[in-house]
């Protein structure tokens, strides 16, 4: 059997195929999946796909919702650009496609925030185009099932495994629904056996090809050389409400941290927020316990400060007061609405 005919049968009997967005060959679902996993795990993409689908059940009735109820789904999940340009994406398919997203890897890749990956992701699963992937999982079954050891941050290499991932494609004429599984099956390779330690390659069926497996390196795949430092920043928030629960909230500009989000006024330090403030505002401060956050390439140093106020107090122009109804349905930080909920009055 062939490398690809062996992950086809693997993923029939052993492969993942009870998720809520297998089984089907709906773009949207698919679509929507997609880009709910990436840099997120499945556990947590779980809910938040069947939150979504309960209020943005096609791509037509997300593309005429506002980017607040989309930013309001998705908060929590982090990498809110993603969300940002689904919403578009889901205009574009709208307006120029006739509601109907387009069933090839080439034209996706066109549409926002799809990349090359997803967008063959997309063709292969739904409509059976024969294309590969790439996404971090299937770097890993590649890059170790071929020993190929070229640095992944220099972008010809890049393109040489993109060519090394198409030759061990299903042979032409291969029927849409073994292609689908094939891809499906690379995925469930990365995430379940073929993992970033300690791989459990007696379970890998194509382990008899893996030069990884065969020089017992695993860990020297895939090679990449350039990291991302990480850095950190110090963010006073001032948490503002009124007796009934209301909140003074802006949305955040881009480009920046929580960028299109909506927040309580961010400062560098006390003493800036100090002098925001009137002097009988700042009597009325009550610090809260600092605390991390940890975003991908970032820890933020978290600094809440209360202030009970009333709705004649002002703190900017971009602000206004929400009620206690509305902010809970607003995309909020993740770190922000924990501390809204848990001083909810």
């Amino acid at each position: 059997m062939s490398f690809a005919d062996r992950v086809v049968a693997w993923q029939k009997v052993r492969g993942r195929n009870d998720l809520p967005w297998q089984n089907t060959r709906d773009p949207y679902r698919v679509w929507l999946s997609e880009i709910m996993l990436q840099q997120t795990q499945v556990v947590t993409v779980k809910a938040y796909f069947a939150r979504f689908l309960e209020h943005f059940a096609d791509v037509q009735s997300l593309a005429g919702g506002s980017l607040d109820e989309v930013l309001g789904l998705w908060s929590g999940l982090g990498y809110y650009s993603r969300a940002r340009n689904m919403h578009q994406c889901a205009k574009v398919v709208v307006q120029e496609h006739g509601g109907r997203f387009p069933q090839d890897a080439q034209t996706l890749a066109t549409l926002p925030g799809i990349g090359r990956s997803t967008a063959s992701a997309i063709s292969s699963l739904c409509f059976g185009e024969r294309v590969a992937i790439l996404d971090a999982n299937v770097k890993r079954v590649v890059t170790r099932t071929q020993g190929f050891d070229a640095d992944l941050a220099v972008s010809s290499h890049e393109k040489l495994l993109w060519e090394l991932a198409t030759g061990l494609l299903p042979a032409i004429g291969t029927t849409a629904r073994d292609m689908a599984r094939y891809t499906q099956g690379m995925m469930d390779l990365g995430a379940t056996v073929c993992v970033p330690k300690k791989p459990r390659c007696l379970e890998c069926p194509v382990s008899t090809d893996c030069v990884a497996h065969r020089n017992q390196d695993p860990d020297r795949y895939p090679v990449r050389s350039r990291t991302v430092k990480r850095s950190s920043q110090r963010i006073f928030l001032l948490l503002a409400q009124t007796p009934d629960g209301g909140v003074w909230l802006s949305r955040r500009p881009a480009p920046g941290v929580w960028a299109g989000l909506y927040c309580p006024p961010l400062f560098d330090s006390d003493e800036a927020m100090c002098s925001a403030l009137t002097a009988q505002q700042r009597m009325r401060l009550v610090p809260s316990e600092a605390f991390k956050h940890v975003l991908t390439h970032k820890d933020l140093h978290l600094h809440p400060r209360h202030l009970e106020a009333s709705e004649d107090d002002d703190f900017g122009d971009q602000g206004r007061w929400v009620s206690a109804a509305e902010w809970p349905g607003l995309g909020l930080p993740a770190p922000v609405r924990k501390l809204l909920e848990a001083n909810a009055l």
